[in-house]
């Protein structure tokens, strides 16, 4: 999934023509249109106020530290650019005082961000991942949008008669990729041993006997250590502020669902799930849902308290709302800003389908 997907040269991310739109394979919010970053703008002002007035109650150095906003994952770097776009226009005052990062691997992806910021250059700094980054206090936002879904996943499988977890691998067959059994965990481990002990792993490790017995035989699902090691990773560097994701996925009890015994392992293609997911590496999307539940305890472990969980419809409706009754500035709201709003927030568009985690750390506060 990684290869597929990230290799320099082959990867689906680091194909030249857009993958997103309605020319591409898949739509993101970032995708419809100016008015989600602009919301984000809206929303992280606030939250930037009132970081600065709790450092102000502090005294002290703390005043002193920049502010900064980390974008983990931009792709092209539409939502940098509405972002700033929003502050620059309504809150001079914070865009002159803010500092932007984007944390991004891939060379090709930052210069397509590079040359969709250049209105901005001044104002953003990449860096390539985590440990990169300045080791000093972290006072602010990071945040990431259609990130973890796409990070990879190990994809599991339920032998009833051993009652115990299997890995399925990829293997070379007649020219073709096809799914292989690994067997066991290796040096005497158990599959979920050698996962590492995440919260998705700890959850099946402790099943209940009642619950072993009802599994059917083959039930599969995924386990992603890769991205409750980024998470992690986000919650260590922030000093006070918050962090957030937007996303679909599921809550650690509804990991086993009778609807997804196969799992949530996907490949799409011109806005069509393809039939098999290793047909044509490196040509079409692939993700997984994200357990939203291993993710939030990670945060809580590493001394976070989640604020918000939510489906998008209803975090966007809420820094909405602020707008329409005056309390944020705001660009006109037009026919096309309430199209964009129904395609973001509809039940039967992006409103239900993707959720929002956000986790405070440093203070105690309201959304």
């Amino acid at each position: 999934m990684e290869l597929a997907l990230y290799c320099p040269v082959y990867g689906y991310y680091e194909k030249e023509e857009d993958t997103i739109g309605c020319r591409g394979d898949f739509y993101t919010s970032a995708s419809v249109g100016p008015l989600f970053g602009a919301l984000l703008g809206a929303q992280f002002s606030q939250w930037l106020d009132r970081l600065l007035q709790f450092r102000q109650s502090l005294g002290g150095s703390n005043g002193s530290q920049p502010v900064v906003i980390i974008e983990v994952g931009a792709h092209r770097g539409e939502i940098c650019r509405d972002v700033l776009n929003w502050m620059r226009e309504h809150r001079p005052d914070r865009y002159d005082s803010l500092h932007y990062w984007i944390l991004e691997p891939s060379a090709r992806r930052r210069a397509w961000q590079e040359h969709n910021l250049v209105q901005h250059l001044g104002k953003v700094i990449w860096f390539g991942d985590f440990q990169s980054c300045p080791q000093i206090p972290i006072y602010g936002v990071i945040f990431a949008n259609e990130l973890l879904d796409a990070l990879p996943v190990h994809r599991l499988g339920w032998d009833a008669r051993a009652k115990s977890w299997f890995e399925w691998g990829v293997t070379l067959e007649c020219g073709e990729f096809i799914w292989a059994r690994m067997e066991g965990g290796g040096k005497g481990q158990s599959v979920l041993e050698g996962l590492g002990n995440t919260p998705a792993t700890r959850f099946l490790r402790e099943l209940p006997p009642e619950v072993v017995v009802a599994l059917p035989d083959g039930y599969s699902l995924e386990v992603s250590p890769a991205a409750c090691l980024v998470w992690e990773q986000a919650a260590r560097l922030l000093s006070r502020g918050w962090l957030m994701t937007f996303d679909y996925g599921y809550e650690l009890h509804q990991a086993l669902a009778p609807e997804r015994s196969s799992g949530t392992l996907r490949g799409y293609r011109r806005h069509q799930q393809v039939k098999s997911i290793l047909a044509s590496p490196g040509e079409q999307d692939i993700t997984a849902h994200v357990n939203f539940g291993a993710i939030q305890a990670v945060g809580e472990l590493a001394g976070l308290r989640t604020e918000v969980f939510a489906s998008q419809e209803q975090f966007l409706t809420r820094i909405a709302a602020r707008v329409w009754d005056g309390s944020v500035p705001f660009p006109a709201w037009t026919d096309r800003t309430t199209r964009e709003f129904r395609t973001l927030t509809h039940p039967a568009q992006l409103g239900r389908s993707f959720s929002v985690l956000v986790q405070v750390k440093g203070f105690v506060g309201q959304e």
